[in-house]
């Protein structure tokens, strides 16, 4: 006798199941795919994108081929710059976008100053011929914080300063430990940080990357002016160069 299969109502259910079940299983599996990471450069094209930002003007390290911490921090640079999103991660897209940019450009050209973009959140040391080499930092967070025992918001100050004073190597300081100090305000430096992210991050010091600091604090002499600027408020400091004694006088010792 031959017995032929009941389409209950509980063999309806299960089959619905696990119709929904495959169905789940095969979107995870599209997910999954689509989210594998993309390929490597290979190390000439990473080359490539070293010798074009250094040509640019990004501050990079060796132009090798490795994508190590000064070419992420070019990379970085480059980014903010161009309004990217500041991922750090060098792809194809990036690359081909670093091959049709252009140099960035002073706001303000003409003589020998550092000019930082809080907005962009990057550093511009510039000649007097108007070529820059450009950093990525991190400003003043806005946030309120103790600082011995008074309140106070980190805020990185704006307008026009002079590195009035400076410091070598480390220096250990109530809210942390700073590399290479150039001072442009009160406590206010540019130094360098093992921790550099990419939005404002500091209690109102300029932090740049390590493997630059101690450069850096080399080409900023005392009496270096300093530009630091956002969108809404810019101060020229041509005055300054058109009549030397305008301008503050560094603590030289």
């Amino acid at each position: 006798m031959e017995f032929l299969e009941q389409n209950t109502p509980s063999t309806s259910k299960f089959k619905m199941r696990f119709l929904l079940a495959i169905c789940l299983l095969l979107i995870s599996m599209s997910s999954i795919a689509g989210a594998q990471p993309r390929a490597s450069l290979t190390r000439a094209q990473t080359r490539e994108a070293e010798r074009h930002l250094s040509e640019l003007g990004y501050w990079t390290g060796a132009v090798d081929g490795r994508f190590d911490p000064a070419t992420r921090s070019a990379l970085i640079a480059f980014q903010k710059w161009e309004g990217r999103p500041a991922t750090g991660q060098l792809t194809l897209d990036e690359l081909e976008a670093i091959r049709r940019s252009d140099f960035p450009k002073a706001r303000e050209p003409g003589y020998a100053h550092i000019e930082v973009d809080l907005d962009r959140q990057v550093l511009l040391l510039i000649n007097e011929e108007g070529s820059v080499r450009v950093l990525p930092v991190s400003t003043g967070n806005g946030k309120p914080f103790m600082d011995e025992g008074q309140t106070s918001v980190a805020y990185t100050p704006r307008g026009r300063f002079i590195v009035y004073d400076k410091t070598a190597g480390w220096e250990k300081g109530y809210l942390g430990s700073m590399y290479y100090s150039n001072y442009i305000s009160g406590g206010v430096a540019i130094h360098g940080s093992p921790n550099v992210p990419i939005q404002p991050a500091s209690h109102g010091c300029i932090r740049i990357p390590m493997f630059a600091a101690r450069e850096m604090s080399k080409l900023l002499h005392l009496g270096t002016i300093v530009l630091v600027y956002d969108k809404v408020s810019f101060v020229s400091a041509k005055s300054w160069v058109e009549n030397p004694k305008l301008k503050p006088v560094a603590d030289i010792e």
